[in-house]
């Protein structure tokens, strides 16, 4: 077991380094986005629609990397296995571009968005790229060539940032200098505003696709009819998974624009997405250690102690996600200038927003045990149950509470899959999960959050430097204390990592 931790950390490194590195530099779009659209209802429309291409990127990829993963453990037929699923993704990619060109007009009336059809397409290339490519990068994973995955992954976030900053900064500065310049008016027209972030990422979509190309046809491509049914049949109840996971993710967004009170709606849709964001960390955090896990627990699914090595992972992944949420909430000073003025009244939601991800982190832990025993179908019942309260709890809270109602049913969404997820694999594939010291992180980083704040509205602290002088003394106590109270279990990890 210390090698196979070891192994996972190693991986969950550079895929977290990826990770951390990629959504940092997203991350800075978020104060650029916000500054230079001051209108939150501007940026609603960017958190709306990405909203939808999540949703649609789990549509065309309909379980497929998680089957891949799967049915690749045959070594006789891995490589069918791959091209079987490119092919068929690259169908579904491509019929999918062509009906969204087709019936652009339509489909931006119905999101309300009649002036700007072209939205649709370019979401659409994005989308059908995006999906096809999940494939590939599933391969790399799958052959541990992380530093690969890395590459491309920076690459495509380094493309999408800088020309973030070309069309929002560059131009604009250019075309105030230069008014007369034709060459300027040629690649860039003020008014197409948010517009030039779907187009920056839609050129980092095809530039990654680009970079992918030369592996793609290094593959002798064979589609075996027969074998694709059974993936479908694995997948399809992942895909049900993924899209009542998309609809407990991202849904809040398009709920709040048709649900919102307020006398601007899409104005509570920007000031929710900018402030989600602000819970980075714990996401940056979540997706690479998912990253890792999967084709990890498939791999060592076969080993005898791989109980145990699941309960470890978990004791230490909860260990590490609630130090991250200490350390942003006592920073949240800092932390907020991340976001423009006009979105901070929305600062509220990040403590929930926060423990709601720790929440699904541990719910990707649990999920194992559906997967390696073929029971798909029950991940699919839990997000299923899981849309049915955000579905519900957003349609009743939003109406009274606004964007607080949605950060309170993405809370109750995945601590409910989480428990739930829980006591079925308990009864299916049972693990020792160190419940009580996982209950005992979660509860003394919201604790210590909770003491921060008694004691500076006890102190009545209005001074954001002296806020900052006390969290820091608190946080040392923190980390002063965690060290002390499982130096031993700590060194037992450091053991196995060495």
């Amino acid at each position: 077991m210390p090698n196979s931790i070891k192994q996972l950390a190693g991986q969950t490194v550079i895929y977290g380094a990826t990770n951390i590195l990629g959504r940092l530099l997203n991350y800075l779009l978020v104060p650029l986005h916000t500054y230079i659209f001051a209108d939150a209802a501007q940026y609603g429309v960017v958190g709306e629609l990405y909203a939808w291409t999540s949703l649609f990127i789990v549509i065309l990829t309909y379980g497929m990397e998680t089957a891949f993963f799967n049915f690749s453990r045959d070594e006789e037929i891995k490589n069918k296995v791959y091209t079987t699923i490119v092919t068929s993704l690259l169908f579904t990619s491509t019929l999918f571009i062509v009906l969204c060109t087709i019936f652009k007009g339509y489909i931006a009336d119905l999101l309300k968005y009649p002036d700007h059809p072209e939205y649709i397409v370019w979401f659409a290339i994005i989308i059908g790229v995006d999906a096809l490519t999940s494939i590939f990068f599933a391969r790399l994973r799958h052959q541990n060539k992380a530093m690969k995955f890395a590459a491309v992954k920076i690459t495509n976030i380094l493309v999408n940032v800088l020309f973030n900053l070309f069309f929002l900064l560059l131009c604009p500065y250019l075309l105030k200098n230069n008014p007369d310049s034709s060459f300027i008016r040629a690649i860039y027209n003020p008014e197409i505003g948010v517009g030039y972030i779907f187009i920056a990422n839609l050129i980092a979509s095809v530039v990654t696709l680009l970079m992918l190309f030369p592996s793609i046809f290094k593959q002798k491509y064979v589609f075996d009819w027969a074998l694709w049914k059974k993936m479908f049949v694995y997948a399809f109840p992942l895909l049900i998974f993924g899209l009542a996971g998309i609809v407990n993710e991202t849904m809040d967004r398009v709920l709040l624009k048709y649900f919102s009170a307020q006398p601007d709606p899409q104005a509570s849709v920007g000031i929710y997405s900018a402030c989600y964001k602000i819970s980075i960390m714990m996401t940056i955090f979540v997706q690479a250690f998912k990253y890792a896990a999967e084709p990890f627990f498939f791999s060592k699914s076969k080993d005898k102690d791989a109980k145990e090595t699941y309960s470890e992972v978990m004791t230490a992944f909860v260990f590490v996600c609630s130090i991250i949420f200490v350390g942003i909430m006592l920073y949240i000073d800092i932390v907020q200038y991340f976001v423009g003025p006009a979105y901070r009244v929305g600062l509220p939601i990040v403590p929930i927003l926060l423990m709601a991800n720790l929440f699904l982190g541990i719910f990707y832990n649990l999920s194992i045990w559906y997967k390696l025993t073929g029971q798909t179908k029950f991940g699919a019942y839990i997000a299923i149950f899981g849309a049915i309260i955000t579905l519900v709890l957003n349609m009743v809270l939003i109406p009274r509470f606004d964007y607080m109602g949605s950060a309170w049913a993405t809370f109750a969404c995945y601590c409910s899959m989480m428990v739930v997820s829980y006591f079925l694999g308990q009864k299916y594939y049972h693990v020792g999960y160190n419940v009580k010291k996982v209950l005992f992180y979660i509860l003394l980083a919201v604790g210590v959050y909770g003491l921060s704040v008694l004691i500076n509205s006890g102190l009545n602290v209005e001074r954001m430097s002296v806020r900052l002088a006390v969290n820091s003394v608190i946080l040392v106590v923190y980390l002063t204390a965690l060290v002390v109270m499982n130096r031993n279990y700590l060194r037992s990890m450091l053991r196995k990592t060495a």
